[in-house]
């Protein structure tokens, strides 16, 4: 993989640094409701198919008492797409080089109250370079108030760089996060964006700000979300429900979405791929 411009590398910093945050804000709720769970971080390196390193990442996994299970992965790759799959990827039709940095989090809670969650940005290069990422919320049990504050939160995060993001990436979300054959959406939305260009050093700055807003705005609001209603008694009839949900969520991940592919195409870790699935589930 060749060394990280200067643009490469600060992406590459904030996604760490908002991993580092992000890890020590779900350990708290931890701490709060008497666990001493902790991420376990391992290490991987990738190989590019040309045989030359190819960068790597680091999985990170956390299953205590209010978190059944939470993967926060940070990830720095390059080299060369291979076959026809460059075709499916924006840019990389005529040169299948590429680089990404980015994190990707999902979480799985124990109480069926609390909504699953899922966010990702990231920063690619190809003939082109853009920004991608977004979050939604996924609860089993929705409640009208956390929808709300949720999207507000981002809403807010958006319109700051400008006021068309927000329903423009909402709808996004609405039609990404959506599961054909049940017919259904996976959750209760949030945003996607994707190809934000950013060839001039002015848009880059304007993007990443945005993406690391997008960031911020998830960190401040799903703890929120999550400490409201750890707590709330549940009942078997309950956890039923975010079980059968979870496998709906599953058939997501495993049929359409584009960061399981992706990461499956460009050799990635198998186990930090996957970690978006849930730790239990069940199909009726």
């Amino acid at each position: 993989m060749n060394a990280l411009d200067p643009q490469q590398q600060r992406a590459r910093a904030w996604f760490e640094e908002l991993r580092d945050s992000i890890c020590a804000e779900f350990e708290a709720i931890e701490r709060e409701a008497g666990s001493d769970a902790a991420f376990d971080y391992i290490a991987w390196d990738r190989t590019d198919p040309s045989g030359e390193p190819g960068g790597g990442g680091v999985r990170g996994v956390m299953k205590g008492k209010v978190f059944e299970k939470v993967g926060v992965n940070v990830s720095t790759v390059g080299g060369t797409f291979e076959g026809d799959f460059a075709k499916s990827i924006h840019g990389a039709g005529d040169d299948p080089r590429f680089f990404a940095t980015g994190i990707s989090l999902v979480a799985h809670m124990a109480n069926p109250h609390v909504p699953a969650v899922h966010m990702n940005t990231r920063f690619l290069v190809t003939t082109k370079r853009w920004f991608g990422g977004g979050a939604d919320l996924n609860p089993p049990i929705p409640y009208d108030e956390d929808t709300a504050d949720f999207h507000a939160r981002l809403q807010a995060a958006c319109d700051v760089h400008d006021p068309a993001h927000y329903p423009r990436f909402k709808a996004w979300a609405d039609d990404y996060f959506y599961i054909p054959h049940r017919n259904v959406h996976r959750g209760v939305g949030g945003i996607f964006y994707d190809h934000l260009e950013s060839g001039d050093n002015s848009t880059w700055e304007a993007n990443f700000a945005f993406t690391q807003d997008v960031g911020r705005a998830f960190l401040d609001i799903f703890p929120t979300i999550v400490r409201r209603r750890m707590a709330t008694p549940f009942t078997d009839a309950d956890k039923a429900r975010q079980l059968e949900w979870r496998g709906r969520y599953a058939e997501f991940n495993l049929v359409y979405d584009r960061g399981t592919l992706f990461g499956l195409k460009t050799g990635g870790n198998i186990d930090a791929i996957l970690m978006s699935l849930p730790p239990l589930a069940t199909w009726s």
